[in-house]
């Protein structure tokens, strides 16, 4: 049974009814009175914990942040059990031509899909990194248009933060619907959209690093996953985006900064700037310092060159620390060219979803604005004026 949705919320509700009302009655009425302590002593206590499982499972399901059993105990471990050479899931379907075998959602159906565009669900697959990872392929109208069945289409990698779950991404943030709004309104250019999570072995955070000997997500993220696009489906080989929350936003622009190649452009969502090291990530590096120190994004553009990059970096003003305001404002000071950054500071904004939506459009505006110059290849597009975002300041 899933970890999100109503139906594991309704068994422990009927379980915590159920020992509640069984605490209130009391015990047997025969038998010596300890008998009866004993028993009500251990419904109240069962009540206690079966009520706190219901509202842990309660702001799970509000925020997403585990979506399955393995999740939260890992018992998956994300890494591929085929051969280095193995194929994705949409390969032999693809390999035809057409459109990619997506596994279908509820966002449309067929018909649909020269309207609303298609969200689809499919399995990525690395060859150079080992790993895996389950995504949300969002395809604009755009793809399905004859006028444009030439054309390449450039992509954003979004993230949720840690231990998010990917469907938050559409069910929280809403980044489709807001993208297809855009595109309707010539906004926004046509993008594909490709969720999914980056941390690839949960519960462990991986903090997007090619760990000394574990998971190479870094490899995962910046070269499987375009190989696997690019094989797939029309997309251009580079200039892409990469967009998360929380720890996915030091995802975004760590990669970015690292694979500027492959990502012109990032936003970071309340991300932070600086290598963590807690119980979640355990040792990252192998006890390098050298290793530690480059995937610290302070550290890169105090010491290193700066990356041919953009950068959109927001964060609440309530967001205090290293990785809150100061440390925001700390890693924008850092910044020089070719690299360029803007921050938004959200009034009176904090970690939540809330106030990552209230800056979603001024995110996937930037996003639009600094994607791979368009090229012939690419759909048409002439933006329209934009509205300004109220909160942001």
């Amino acid at each position: 049974m899933s970890l999100v949705g109503g139906p594991l919320l309704v068994v422990v509700g009927i379980v915590l009814v159920v020992v509640t009302v069984g605490a209130v009655m009391g015990g047997p009425r025969w038998g010596p009175r300890w008998v009866g302590v004993v028993q009500r002593t251990v419904l109240v206590l069962s009540a206690q914990v079966v009520a706190l499982v219901m509202v842990g499972l309660a702001v799970n399901d509000w925020g997403s942040f585990y979506g399955s059993w393995s999740d939260l105990f890992g018992g998956s471990t994300g890494v591929v059990t085929t051969a280095a050479g193995g194929h994705s899931a949409w390969d032999e379907s693809h390999a035809g031509g057409g459109a990619p075998a997506l596994q279908p959602t509820h966002w449309s159906d067929a018909k649909q899909y020269a309207q609303k565009g298609e969200l689809g669900s499919v399995e990525l697959a690395g060859r150079r990194s080992g790993q895996r990872a389950r995504a949300l392929v969002y395809l604009p109208p755009q793809y399905f248009d004859p006028a444009d069945a030439g054309a390449r289409f450039p992509v954003v990698e979004v993230f949720p933060g840690y231990p998010g779950e990917v469907q938050q991404l559409v069910t929280r943030l809403g980044f489709p619907s807001a993208l297809l709004d855009g595109i309707r309104a010539h906004r926004l250019r046509p993008m594909i959209l490709v969720m999914l999570n980056p941390s690839l072995v949960l519960p462990r955070d991986t903090e997007c690093t090619n760990v000394a000997g574990g998971p190479q997500v870094v490899t995962f993220l910046t070269q499987d996953v375009p190989a696997d696009l690019h094989a797939n489906l029309r997309v251009t080989s580079g200039g892409w985006g990469v967009m998360g929350q929380s720890t996915g936003g030091y995802c975004a622009a760590k990669l970015a900064m690292m694979a500027p190649h492959q990502f012109v452009t990032a936003v970071s969502l309340s991300g932070y700037y600086n290598a963590r090291h807690d119980s979640t990530t355990g040792d990252l590096w192998g006890g390098s310092i050298e290793r530690r120190d480059l995937n610290d994004l302070d550290w890169r553009l105090a010491h290193l060159p700066a990356p041919a990059i953009s950068l959109l970096v927001t964060i609440g003003s309530l967001e205090p620390g290293i990785e809150g305001l100061p440390g925001a404002q700390q890693f924008i000071g850092l910044v020089r060219p070719p690299m360029t950054a803007r921050l938004v500071v959200v009034k009176n904004g904090a970690h939540n979803f809330h106030d990552y939506q209230s800056v979603r459009g001024t995110a996937l505006a930037w996003l639009s604005d600094h994607l791979g110059a368009a090229g012939s290849q690419q759909p048409a597009f002439q933006a329209q004026g934009r509205q300004g975002d109220p909160r942001p300041g």
